[in-house]
């Protein structure tokens, strides 16, 4: 039956059969993100760089929160592009679906297209962006070491469990629309819990926390993530040995949210468009 799930090797056969279709889809809507915009592709470059230098304004000249964090420009602008990379795959996971219920009614494909689609799309818009990343950590001292390799595994883990999360919230979304106006105050909290504009060691060193809470907080995956890249680009932090902690938590929530934000999605399959 044609409304019925396929099995899963038979839909992982069909989503690789479509590798082309969401590379191109992936590349299409990068283009036309930006199209009527005067300033066009320029965009890519310039919301991050705006977005930090708002935070900078906000937790660096006004409270004073980068006192205590070697380089903190390079710290601070390595963090939003990092954990703007995974917002934006979580909110256009979250539309995957709805937002594509044309397309999602007309032709038969596997689902999950979508999402990977969108997820790909949001990662080559964060490697058009790491030329201005380059530049910023250049004019503040940064430059090219053997660590910025351990960048590329850092990105491919962070892209999977982005991929992984953003399946789930396509699910979600796809039965319960309302979980996209919800996601940007989840996301916005998440955010201000990920260590974006604030050193996590530093806040954990000072005792002021609970236990309970250092915890989460030491291994929330976006913070991993971005304490991996600031690992790998800021000489300051290369200096001082990584915990064994963030590869090993990397890896764990890449593969929780990889494979089991597949199956999640998959399992409901046969549903997504109707109703």
């Amino acid at each position: 039956m044609s409304g019925a799930r396929p099995p899963l090797g038979a839909y992982l056969r069909s989503l690789w059969a479509r590798r082309h279709f969401i590379g191109a889809f992936a590349t299409a809507k990068l283009t036309a993100q930006y199209s009527r915009a005067r300033l066009g592709q320029i965009w890519q470059l310039a919301t991050p760089l705006l977005n930090a230098a708002v935070y900078y304004l906000i937790f660096g000249v006004l409270l004073g929160t980068g006192d205590d964090v070697p380089d903190f420009v390079p710290f601070l602008v390595t963090g939003v592009f990092v954990w703007t990379f995974t917002a934006n795959c979580l909110m256009a996971g979250t539309r995957s679906i709805s937002g594509n219920l044309g397309l999602v009614r007309a032709l038969h494909f596997p689902r999950a297209s979508l999402p990977i689609a969108l997820a790909l799309q949001q990662l080559q818009q964060l490697l058009f962006s790491l030329g201005a990343l380059v530049l910023i950590l250049a004019l503040f001292g940064e430059f090219p070491r053997w660590t910025w390799l351990l960048a590329v595994p850092a990105l491919a883990l962070q892209a999977v469990f982005s991929t992984g999360l953003s399946m789930v919230l396509a699910r979600l979304a796809a039965r319960t629309p309302d979980v996209a106006q919800l996601m940007p105050f989840l996301l916005r909290t998440w955010m201000y819990a990920s260590g974006v504009m604030w050193s996590v060691d530093k806040v954990l060193a000072s005792g002021r926390v609970p236990e309970a809470v250092g915890f989460l907080i030491r291994y929330n995956p976006a913070a991993v993530y971005i304490d991996l890249m600031r690992f790998a680009f800021i000489e300051s932090f290369t200096a001082d040995r990584l915990p064994p902690h963030v590869w090993a938590a990397a890896a764990g929530w890449a593969l929780a949210a990889g494979v089991g934000g597949f199956l999640y999605f998959w399992q409901a399959e046969e549903r997504y468009g109707r109703g």
